[in-house]
């Protein structure tokens, strides 16, 4: 590359670049319909250069790692010889470089005097695509036919005319077009914010330098990634997981196993081993099994590394094609996140041997997916999706979080006012749930269950939800969760649903999730009795729990720790317990 970057003026151009990515975030969160963008924020937005090598991604979702330029690179190869100004592409297909369905990707490749020099791109989970049943995201669809339109890439806009063939075909194939249309309309936005933001970056420096630095971005990134890579032990590590079911062969466990191999400073994640692909609609799409490893990973290295090619470089990723990580035609997608989400807890498995002082314990499996969709008595529709998770596994120097969002999602919660002035559901429960975290010297984060009524005739309420049969695991001495639960009237025939179901809700019932506890870390026995105490006043963790997961005796009125009694009471149960080293991994 000639010349030599001026560091002052290359950290410049690398925070414009990642500016530029953050605001195309926060237009679609300013502009956008559905709740689901603005409020679960499930979407991302990026920079790439012209080959679609990704730059800068934006705020927003590390489950959309490596995602946009899979699918930006079909895109290319597609279109090479046929881009122009004003053009921007669309396309969702999983088997064409896409996730599932209602992730829709809009790329508008950037110009400067006729030469292509960059993208702009988006993704964005759309309320609804068509298909079966609403939301488009049921688990019990057994092929892609079934989930909802599936569109290859192809030119929404061309010289910047819209391609009104494509628009009606799309309309006439989801229930909600006029929500579907503006989500659209607002990842036009932030392309259209970046074109101007980008014009003026080489307004400022020139075509020529931008080039220069957007290379010089990624392999910054690279070098970092390498370099901190490089700091960590070498060996191989492996770990096995497993779902608990597909929602069809109910009675079937779902194998995952992944091979982590470290040397120098490359690192190969290989999920071989992992089982084949299955009826239900869980199958992961390649860019998906990608994004899980590399936020894994990821997360044990140095925050300052910018997200972009140069960490994909050094990280090597396998997925043999026909498994559950990597599903072929026609394998169902639509619930393809629950697999995702979980191999991400996997691949924490493998780390928590390479690296014992940094990794926390199984989070909650998230993330559930429930929609309710149906229509109005005017037959005018609606469809409610809420994806929801929030308990993190006990960390080797804390607790794990309470109600906060999966390290995959990073999205926000619905908020109850909205939900209920916009659908015809009343929220009568968020709340924590007690005794369901993990415990441990650091216990797990404690889950939440939400309890909803529904307001109107009928609906089919779709649930996708996991962590029932196979625990969220503990670590190091650390207890395993307990699992998540669905109810139908809860509080009076309290009828137990599976773990992933379609089925007619109708008015007046109520529908009850309870997410699963995360995973604690280290011996529950060496907890810190007032910290014991502390949840119990919380009412998080039960004056019977405390006595018997941690063996500390809490007065139930005062909260007051009984210390003699508690530590007669911890030597017996180490004694009756048998063991003084702890297990690295405790499924209970």
């Amino acid at each position: 590359m000639p010349g030599r970057a001026d560091p002052i003026e290359f950290e410049l151009f690398k925070n414009a670049i990642f500016a530029i990515a953050d605001e195309m975030a926060l237009t679609i969160f300013r502009t956008t319909y559905s709740g689901v963008l603005k409020d679960n924020m499930d979407y991302s937005t990026a920079f790439c250069d012209a080959e679609g090598k990704l730059v800068a991604q934006g705020l927003t979702l590390p489950g959309h790692l490596g995602s946009i330029p899979t699918a930006l690179d079909v895109v290319v190869a597609k279109y090479r010889g046929d881009m122009a100004p004003g053009d921007v592409f669309v396309m969702n297909d999983p088997f064409e470089g896409g996730m599932h369905l209602p992730d829709i990707f809009l790329f508008k490749p950037l110009y400067h005097r006729e030469h292509r020099i960059a993208f702009a791109a988006t993704i964005c989970h759309h309320t609804d695509v068509g298909g079966r049943v609403a939301g488009s995201n049921a688990s019990d669809s057994t092929e892609i036919y079934a989930e909802g339109l599936r569109i290859a890439p192809l030119k929404m806009y061309e010289a910047g005319k819209l391609n009104k063939t494509l628009f009606a075909l799309i309309e006439k194939n989801v229930r909600m077009p006029v929500r579907l249309f503006g989500d659209l309309r607002a990842q036009l936005a932030a392309c259209h914010i970046a074109e101007r933001q980008f014009a003026d970056l080489i307004g400022r420096w020139g075509a020529d330098t931008v080039r220069r630095y957007m290379a010089e971005v990624i392999d910054h990134a690279e070098r970092l990634t390498r370099a901190a890579l490089a700091e960590l032990p070498d060996g191989e590590w492996i770990f096995e997981d497993w779902i608990d079911d597909d929602g069809i062969e109910s009675d079937k466990p779902i194998r995952l196993f992944v091979t982590m191999t470290k040397r120098g400073d490359h690192m190969l994640v290989d999920w071989t081993g992992t089982d084949p692909q299955v009826k239900g609609a869980i199958n992961n799409t390649y860019s998906y099994s990608k994004a899980a490893s590399y936020t894994a990973i990821r997360s044990v290295l140095p925050a300052n590394i910018p997200n972009n090619e140069g960490v994909f470089r050094a990280i090597e990723v396998i997925a043999p094609p026909g498994t559950i990580a990597n599903g072929v035609l026609p394998a169902a997608c639509a619930a393809r996140g629950l697999t995702g989400f979980r191999m991400v807890d996997c691949a924490f498995g493998c780390l928590a041997m390479m690296l014992p002082d940094k990794v926390f314990a199984a989070s909650d499996g998230g993330n559930t997916g429930i929609s309710i969709g149906g229509y109005h008595a005017d037959r005018s529709p609606f469809i409610y999706v809420d994806f929801t998770c929030g308990a993190w596994g006990g960390r080797p120097w804390a607790d794990g979080l309470d109600g906060n969002s999966n390290m995959f999602a990073n999205m926000a919660s619905h908020s109850v006012e909205v939900t209920e002035a916009e659908q015809p559901l009343r929220i009568e429960a968020y709340e924590f749930v007690p005794d369901k975290a993990g415990p441990g010297k650091f216990r797990g984060g404690v889950p939440f269950r939400r309890d909803y009524r529904f307001l109107e005739e009928e609906a089919v309420l779709q649930v996708r939800s996991d962590r029932r049969r196979f625990r969220p695991y503990g670590l190091y001495g650390g207890r395993a969760g307990k699992p998540s639960w669905n109810w139908l009237d809860p509080e009076g025939e309290r009828r137990e649903l599976p773990s992933k179901f379609c089925a007619t809700i109708r008015r007046g019932e109520l529908f009850r999730h309870e997410v699963a506890g995360a995973g604690g870390f280290g011996d529950p026995l060496e907890r810190d009795p007032e910290a014991v105490a502390r949840d119990v006043r919380n009412e998080v963790v039960s004056v019977a729990a405390a006595r018997a997961d941690y063996g500390v005796i809490v007065e139930a009125r005062s909260f007051e720790v009984d210390r003699a009694g508690t530590e007669r009471l911890r030597d017996e149960m180490r004694t009756a317990r048998g063991w003084t080293e702890p297990p690295a991994v405790s499924r209970d």
